[in-house]
C-alpha cells in the first residue's frame, strides 16, 4: 500500500475519532444539565472548530437547527474576541438570535482549547434553556426587547474564572434561576470534556496542531458534496406553502437550483415580516434549508464547514424568513420547521421518489406556566417545556413516523418527568385515531394529551400550535393529514397561538396533526390497512372509505367486496 493511501487512512481514523470527542461532548451536556429540554428532549448542539472558526466535527446528538446555525455563530465570536486574544479557562456566551441559534432562549457558549501556550482548536455547544425572562415562549411579543434577557457575545469566564457579575444578571432576570444557571455550566463542562478529550486524541496520535486533519476533512467533505449533488437531476424547481401563522396566514415560496456542485435556495415571494415573535432569522432559515438538502443529496457525509458551504440561501430582508434585529423571533420555529417541507416540495419534482410527504412539522410542545401574573398568585408557580409532536409525512416507501418530531429531531419528554417537577398531571396519552393521511403508504399519527392540574388553581399554556387551519398536504394522491386543535374539556376552542388560561378544575385537550399519505390509498395493502384497524390507528369506516378495503366484523378482510370496491363496482 502507498504512503498516500496510508495517510488517508491514518486521516479517516482520526477524523473518525474526532467525531466521537464531538458525541461525547453532547453526551455531558446532556448528562449534567438542569432543564429538561436539554437532558430529556435533547434540544442541543456540539462541535468543534477550527481556529478561522469551521466547523470541523459535530455531535450526531442535538438539532439542525441549533447546529447549522452555531456552524455560523463562531465566526462570530473571533470577530468580536480574535483567536490571539484568547486564553486557556476562557468561556465566551451569547444568546444573540442573529449571531447564535435564532432566539434568546438558545445559549451558545465557545471555548478555546490550548495544548500548552498554544491555542488549537474552539468548542462550541448550545442548549434551549427553559426560561430566559420576557413574555415567555408565547410569540406574543412584538419586539426582540419584549422575549427576555438579551446577552451580547461576552466572556463568560477569563482565565478559568466565572464572570459572577453576568451570572447574577441571569439569575435576576430569569424564573427559573436554578434550571438556568445550571443549563450554563452544563455548557462549560461539555466545551471542557470536548477540549480534554481532544487533548489526549492529538497526543495518541502526535498531533500538534489540526491544520492537516482540518483540511482533510473540508476538502474530502466539500468533494464528497460535490459529487452527490453532481449526481442530481440538474434545473431550478420552486414551490409554495401557505400555513397559519399568527393573526394571518403566512406563504413561504422557495425555488431550489441544482448546479456545479451546488444548491441554491431563494425566498423570494415568501410573506414579509409578523407582528408578532415567529419571525425567523436568517441564520436559522440556512439551518434547516442545508439540513433538508443534505437529507435528499448526502445523508450518509458527515455534516461540517465542507457540506454547508455546497448550499447558498438567499431571501429579500424583511421576509418571514430573513428577519432582521429587533424583529420578535422568540418562536422562529414556526417557520424554521416548515423550511425542509418546502425545499422537499421543490426536490420532489426532480425526484419523485425520494422525499416524504409533508408532515406536522413545527413542534407540539405543550409549554405550561403558572404564578404571579400569569394566572394568579394561589398554588405552586411553575414553567416548563415539555417536548411533543404530531405525525411525520409518509416516505415513499414507508409509513410516516407517529408522534415523532422531525424536522427537529428532538427527543418526546416523559410525562413522568413533566408531572415530577410540577403539579401538572397528563390523564391521556394516546395516539389520534384517523389522523395520518391516506396514502399507499400512510401518514404517521398525531396524538392526544389531556392535562390538567392537580392544585384546584388554574394554570397557562403559552400556545405555539401550526397545521391547525392548514393540514400537512399528501404526495402522488396521498391524502392530507388531519389538523390539529387545542381546547378545554368544558368545551371553548383554543387559540393556536398565544398566551391562555386554563380555568381551574378544567382539563386542557391537545389534538395534534397527522402527517400526509404517500401514493394512492387504495394502492395500499389490505393487511396493512387490516392491521392498522387492529391497532386503533384507523378506524372501519376510514378504512372502507379512504382505503377501499371493507372488513367484517370479526376485522378480517372481505376479499371479493375489496375487489369490488376498488373496481368501482362495490358499495
Amino acid at each position: 500500500m502507498s504512503n498516500a493511501a496510508m495517510r488517508d487512512i491514518r486521516q479517516q481514523v482520526m477524523w473518525n475519532r474526532l467525531l466521537s470527542v464531538v458525541e461525547e461532548q453532547a453526551q455531558t451536556l446532556i448528562r449534567t444539565s438542569f432543564s429538561t429540554s436539554a437532558r430529556e428532549a435533547g434540544d442541543v448542539s456540539a462541535g468543534v472548530f477550527d481556529l478561522d472558526g469551521r466547523m470541523l466535527a459535530q455531535a450526531v446528538t442535538g438539532t439542525a437547527g441549533h447546529v447549522n446555525s452555531m456552524a455560523r455563530a463562531v465566526k462570530h465570536f473571533l470577530d468580536e474576541f480574535p483567536a490571539d486574544t484568547m486564553r486557556p479557562g476562557d468561556v465566551y456566551v451569547t444568546n444573540d438570535p442573529w449571531k447564535g441559534t435564532g432566539h434568546l432562549h438558545d445559549i451558545t457558549m465557545v471555548s478555546p482549547t490550548f495544548m500548552g501556550e498554544r491555542m488549537v482548536a474552539l468548542f462550541a455547544s448550545t442548549t434551549h434553556v427553559v426560561d430566559i425572562g420576557g413574555l415567555g415562549m408565547s410569540p406574543d411579543s412584538r419586539q426582540v426587547f419584549h422575549e427576555g434577557l438579551y446577552i451580547p457575545i461576552l466572556p463568560l469566564m477569563q482565565g478559568g474564572r466565572m464572570n459572577d457579575w453576568l451570572m447574577k444578571l441571569v439569575r435576576h432576570n430569569v424564573r427559573e434561576p436554578v434550571q438556568v444557571e445550571g443549563d450554563f455550566y452544563a455548557l462549560v463542562a461539555c466545551n471542557e470534556r470536548g477540549s480534554n478529550r481532544l487533548l489526549s486524541m492529538m497526543a495518541e496520535y502526535g498531533l500538534d496542531n489540526l491544520n492537516a486533519l482540518g483540511a482533510y476533512i473540508v476538502d474530502q467533505s466539500r468533494l464528497a458534496m460535490t459529487e452527490a449533488i453532481d449526481a442530481l437531476p440538474q434545473g431550478t424547481w420552486s414551490s409554495s406553502m401557505r400555513i397559519d401563522g399568527y393573526d394571518a396566514p403566512i406563504d413561504l415560496v422557495a425555488s431550489v437550483t441544482v448546479g456545479n456542485g451546488r444548491v441554491l435556495v431563494d425566498y423570494t415571494g415568501s410573506s414579509p415580516i409578523s407582528s408578532y415573535g415567529i419571525n425567523c432569522p436568517m441564520c436559522y432559515t440556512e439551518a434547516y434549508t442545508a439540513f433538508a438538502v443534505k437529507c435528499v443529496a448526502a445523508p450518509g457525509i458527515p455534516n461540517n464547514t465542507g457540506t454547508l458551504d455546497a448550499v447558498k440561501v438567499t431571501a429579500p430582508e424583511r421576509t418571514i424568513v430573513n428577519a432582521p434585529p429587533p424583529c420578535a423571533v422568540v418562536a422562529r420555529s414556526t417557520i424554521g420547521h416548515m423550511v425542509p417541507d418546502l425545499v422537499f416540495g421543490c426536490l420532489h419534482q426532480a425526484l419523485p421518489n425520494r422525499v416524504p410527504a409533508e408532515g406536522t412539522s413545527n413542534l407540539w410542545n405543550v409549554r405550561l406556566a403558572a404564578g404571579q401574573g400569569l394566572t394568579g398568585a394561589e398554588g405552586t408557580a411553575f414553567n416548563v417545556t415539555s417536548f411533543h409532536s404530531g405525525g411525520a409525512g409518509a416516505r415513499p416507501e414507508q409509513d410516516g413516523l407517529s408522534a415523532t418530531p422531525f424536522p427537529s429531531g428532538v427527543r418526546t419528554v416523559p410525562i413522568e418527568i413533566t408531572e415530577s417537577i410540577t403539579p401538572i398531571v397528563v390523564w391521556r396519552k394516546d395516539f389520534r385515531t384517523d389522523s395520518g393521511g391516506a396514502g399507499r403508504q400512510r401518514g404517521g399519527l398525531g396524538q392526544v394529551m389531556e392535562i390538567t392540574n392537580r392544585e384546584d388553581v388554574p394554570f397557562g399554556i403559552h400556545a405555539v400550535f401550526e397545521r391547525i387551519d392548514h393540514p400537512p398536504r399528501g404526495r402522488d394522491g396521498g391524502r392530507e393529514g388531519l389538523t390539529g386543535r387545542a381546547r378545554l374539556a368544558s368545551g371553548a376552542t383554543l387559540k393556536g397561538k398565544g398566551f391562555q388560561v386554563i380555568p381551574k378544575g378544567d382539563r386542557l385537550i391537545v389534538e395534534m396533526p397527522g402527517g400526509g399519505g404517500f401514493g394512492d390509498p387504495a394502492r395500499r395493502d389490505p393487511a396493512a390497512v387490516q392491521k392498522d384497524v387492529r391497532d386503533e390507528l384507523i378506524s372501519r369506516t376510514a378504512a372502507e372509505r379512504d382505503y377501499k378495503v371493507v372488513l367484517r366484523d370479526d376485522l378480517t378482510v372481505d376479499e371479493a367486496a375489496t375487489r369490488a370496491l376498488r373496481n368501482g363496482t362495490g358499495r
